[in-house]
C-alpha cells in the first residue's frame, strides 16, 4: 500500500485504486481500478479492471466485429459512458510503469492484439472524478493505492483480483473481504 497522492500533490496515474472493504457504492464495491490520468486541477479517469461482462466484442457489436477483435473480452469500465465500447491498450514503460491508452482505434487495436493479445481490453464505460473529488475520497480512506504488477493484470486473475489483494493486505482485510454483503446471510 502506498500513500502517494493523498495530499493531492502527486499524480495517481499508473496506480491501482482498490475499493476499501467498507465502500458501499455499488458502482465501485469490491472493485480494482487502473487510474489512467490524474491531475489535481482536472480530475481523474480510469477503468474498473475486475468486472468482466462475460462477453466478447463480437457479442456487443451489431454488425461484423472489427478484424481480429471479435474474441477480445469486454469489461464494465465504470459508471460513465456505458453506451460506448472502447478499446484500450496497456503498455509497460521502463522506468514509469504501466500506462493505459484510451484512444485506441480498431485498426491499432488489431495490430496490438496480434503482437500481444493481453495488451488490449475492451471496456463499456469508464470511471471519472472531477477536480478534488478523488483526493477527498482518499482522505476519507475510501480507496487503497497499489502499484500494478504484470501478474495481477493477467486476464484469468482479474475477476478475483480484489479478493487476492485483500488477502495480501493482512488478516483484518482478509476477514472483512470474506464477509457477505448482507450479514444476515452469515
Amino acid at each position: 500500500m502506498r500513500d502517494r497522492g493523498e495530499d493531492g500533490g502527486q499524480s495517481l496515474a499508473g496506480s491501482l485504486l482498490i475499493a476499501h472493504p467498507n465502500m458501499l457504492d455499488p458502482n465501485f464495491r469490491r472493485s480494482v481500478l487502473f487510474i489512467s490520468s490524474h491531475d489535481a486541477n482536472d480530475g481523474a479517469t480510469g477503468v474498473i479492471l475486475n468486472r468482466p461482462l462475460d462477453k466478447q466484442v463480437a457479442d456487443l457489436v451489431g454488425d461484423i466485429p472489427p478484424q481480429g477483435l471479435a474474441d477480445v473480452p469486454v469489461f464494465l469500465g465504470g459508471p460513465v459512458g456505458r453506451n460506448q465500447l472502447m478499446f484500450a491498450a496497456f503498455e509497460w514503460e521502463a522506468g514509469s510503469g504501466l500506462k493505459l491508452n484510451h484512444n485506441v482505434n480498431a485498426d491499432e487495436a488489431h495490430e496490438r492484439v496480434e503482437a500481444d493479445p493481453n495488451s488490449i481490453r475492451a471496456f463499456v464505460g469508464y470511471a471519472g472524478w472531477s477536480a478534488g473529488q478523488l483526493e477527498a475520497e482518499m482522505k476519507q480512506k475510501a480507496w487503497i493505492l497499489q502499484k500494478p504488477s504484470r501478474a495481477a493484470l493477467a486476464p484469468e486473475r482479474l475477476p478475483k483480483l480484489w479478493f487476492e489483494i485483500m488477502r495480501g493486505l493482512g488478516p483484518w482485510y482478509k476477514l472483512v473481504a470474506a464477509a457477505p454483503d448482507d450479514p444476515s446471510l452469515n
